[in-house]
């Protein structure tokens, strides 16, 4: 029996309605409101390469900044491998879920199965904020990128990236993942580049011959003594700094259980996208941030980005200092592709978001609304709106709107990681219940639920600190304040609020609902085409490889 046939019996066997649950046909699709769904229109290489890559922004190149002249070379990897481990943990327990049921607006709709109508409610509009908020932080590294050339006119390039961002989601799902591809493959490229190059400067094979080592691990020190606090205090709150900054990076990993909902066979395709996740990880951010603590000191004059002066990546002051003429703006070149692609992952998560909240009722009907090519229109639109915080920076300076609205980012999508981990326990909880065996599911991993509960305790444990500093003597910043602890104290709000509002209690484990939808998903499911051309057959050939080492 192959794994389709199994899956299809699985489902009528194991999956038979409990008393209490709902029909499939409480769950209004948009269709039956008289607006045209969304399509599947994301094929495997799309699915698997806004998994690898999609959403890695200017983060890992230029807000990695901060967190090295905050942490030190230790702290700065310590600091990702901590973070690392996080997003691992909640991507193994988002894949379980969104693998058998990858339905439009990904985990929202989920908190709703498998919660109840408030979590639903108060995650989506979270994540729809976390997206709405994320998108013009991207934009406004975009102009601290182009300000590298000495062009300080941020008002025009936010604009020119902005068309650009809106095209490219305007032209629907099958353009945005081309468009993803591409610039993914230039992201990975680029980093495959920095990485080797930053090897060979390192070992004393630029133009300087100047053999670093481990020369700034030992000089100015392993660790930042942090607002110059003495002893393991310092360097312990030097190595928790960089933690905030960390997520902002690793934010966004979790677009996977959006895209899911427009993707090809996405039984197949999105467990494969989920067991790329600890290449991701472990290559694109554990492996770049050990080059840069290697080649550029904490105490660098350019790693604070917060004013206008600061306009190149650690990447880029490390080949400029090694005496690479020329490079350093090919890199920055490079580097600004990826604000672009990192933005439009923002505005199409965003609005995802938003279409699945309107389907559930938690947002107004009118953003369900689609065009005949299944292109949430409205709700791009809408969320396109908000690229307009953007322009803070013209008058405040780019750098520094992007560290408020990274702050923001971050502690938003760190609750919804939390979010996404309690509902995983949830639905842990439903098949125990219901006597459902876990590996008849499309995807599942044998650390569970212990690593959804680690989620939820280190998410929460980080969010509760993000903004420590604050509370010293002398240190009070009001924006710092309000950028770490708004979110984290509006969530709650949200929910009691919903709650009373819904008037409806937690799902039953015993009564949830684990059959509707299955029908239209497994109709869905397709073989494979063939590949066009050597290229996809390579890729096919690889994808094939990496599953069999699963």
């Amino acid at each position: 029996m192959d794994f389709k046939d199994k899956e299809k019996s699985s489902s009528v066997a194991a999956f038979e309605k409990p008393a209490g649950q709902f029909e499939s046909d409480d769950i209004i699709e948009p269709a039956q409101r008289g607006h045209g769904p969304l399509k599947r229109q994301l094929k495997n290489r799309h699915v698997a390469m806004i998994s690898l890559a999609g959403v890695i922004g200017v983060g890992i190149f230029v807000n990695t900044a901060t967190a090295l002249r905050s942490g030190g070379p230790i702290g700065l990897v310590l600091g990702f491998m901590t973070m690392g481990v996080v997003c691992w943990s909640v991507m193994i327990s988002l894949g379980e879920m969104v693998s058998y049921l990858p339905l439009p607006g990904g985990h929202i709709r989920l908190a709703e199965r498998f919660g109840n109508k408030a979590l639903s409610f108060a995650m989506g509009w979270n994540y729809w904020y976390n997206w709405v908020i994320i998108l013009p932080a991207e934009l406004s590294a975009a102009a601290i990128l182009i300000d590298y050339w000495g062009m300080r006119k941020d008002a025009v390039w936010i604009t020119v990236c902005l068309i650009v961002v809106i095209t490219i989601n305007m032209l629907g799902a099958g353009v945005y993942g081309e468009c993803e591809f591409v610039f993914a493959s230039i992201k990975i490229l680029t980093l495959v580049g920095l990485i080797i190059l930053g090897i060979i400067l390192d070992l004393g094979g630029g133009p300087s011959h100047d053999r670093i080592g481990f020369r700034y691990w030992k000089e100015p020190g392993p660790f930042v003594q942090y607002l110059g606090i003495e002893g393991a205090k310092g360097r312990f709150l030097g190595y928790w700094s960089v933690l905030t900054t960390a997520a902002f990076s690793f934010i966004g990993t979790e677009i996977v259980a959006i895209a899911a909902g427009e993707a090809k066979n996405p039984r197949r395709n999105v467990p494969r996208a989920i067991r790329r996740v600890y290449v991701r990880i472990i290559f694109f951010y554990f492996t770049s941030v050990i080059i840069i603590s290697l080649l550029v000191p904490s105490n660098h004059p350019l790693l604070n980005f917060k004013s206008k002066d600061a306009s190149a990546s650690p990447f880029v002051i490390a080949i400029r200092e090694a005496g690479i003429k020329g490079l350093p703006g090919f890199i920055n070149a490079c580097l600004l592709t990826s604000a672009w692609s990192a933005a439009s992952s923002d505005l199409y998560t965003s609005s995802r978001a938003l279409y699945g909240m309107a389907l559930t009722g938690n947002a107004p009907k009118v953003f369900s609304r689609t065009s005949r090519n299944g292109l949430p229109y409205v709700s791009v639109i809408f969320c396109a709106a908000f690229c307009g915080l953007a322009y803070m920076g013209v008058s405040s300076g780019s750098g520094k709107v992007f560290g408020w609205l990274a702050n923001l980012t971050s502690i938003c999508g760190m609750i919804t990681w939390t979010g996404i981990c309690f509902t995983y326990l949830r639905f842990y909880a439903g098949l125990k219940a219901q006597g459902i065996d876990r590996k008849t599911l499309p995807y599942y991993s044998m650390c569970q639920p212990y690593a959804a509960w680690f989620g939820i305790i280190s998410t929460l444990i980080i969010c509760f600190f993000s903004g420590w500093t604050v509370f010293l003597k002398n240190s009070w910043q009001t924006d710092t304040f309000l950028t770490n602890y708004l979110p984290l104290m509006l969530f709650p709000v949200i929910y009691i609020g919903a709650r009373f509002y819904y008037k409806e209690p937690l799902v039953r484990p015993e009564n949830m609902d684990f059959k509707s939808n299955i029908a239209e998903i497994e109709a869905d499911e397709a073989p494979e085409d063939p590949p066009k051309n050597m290229l996809e057959s390579i890729w096919r050939w690889l994808v094939s490889l990496h599953s069999l080492t699963e």
